[in-house]
């Protein structure tokens, strides 16, 4: 009878942990609904770090569905429902910020690691041409024994 109780409880347990169950928005026309998720699937959840609303089950990414579902119903623009919510949150919650003063160095750290590497590259190349890599001169000795190795191998080669 315990063993029944307690996977009773535990079954209970579980199914409590899904009964969170994500609002269910009505939507006038199919282009609304398709509008509602472009717009949550491009903002990003200020406490998930990388992960949008629309995948987020914190409660601020809900929060912030119910606000942009809100704002559509208002009448509100895809553009003043995004400003709306940066205002809010920040820059952060757009996966694609806008190019400003403040965002300037985001967009142009890959230019800049890109030129900063060919110019390395560069460089390497003109010192390795200037310095002429040549393969350093063979002493007597060394000459002697090469030509006696090749003649060696002409005479074994050629019988």
């Amino acid at each position: 009878m315990l063993r029944i109780v307690c996977l009773f409880l535990a079954i209970t347990a579980s199914a409590m942990t899904f009964a969170d169950v994500s609002a269910v928005y009505g939507f006038d026309s199919r282009s609304e609904e398709q509008r509602y998720q472009n717009l949550i699937a491009e903002l990003r959840c200020p406490k998930c770090q990388n992960q949008n609303i629309a995948d987020s089950n914190s409660p601020i990414s809900k929060d912030m569905r119910n606000a942009v579902y809100q704002m559509m119903l208002d009448g509100a623009s895809n553009e003043e429902i995004v400003d709306s919510l940066v205002g809010r949150f920040g820059e952060f919650v757009k996966y694609k910020p806008d190019l400003d003063s403040r965002t300037f160095m985001l967009w142009a750290t890959p230019a800049i690691a890109v030129l900063v590497g060919l110019l390395v590259v560069a460089g390497v190349v003109a010192r390795s041409r200037k310095a002429g890599i040549a393969a350093p001169a063979l002493s007597k000795d060394e000459q002697a024994r090469v030509d006696k190795m090749l003649a060696e191998r002409n005479q074994s080669g050629n019988g």
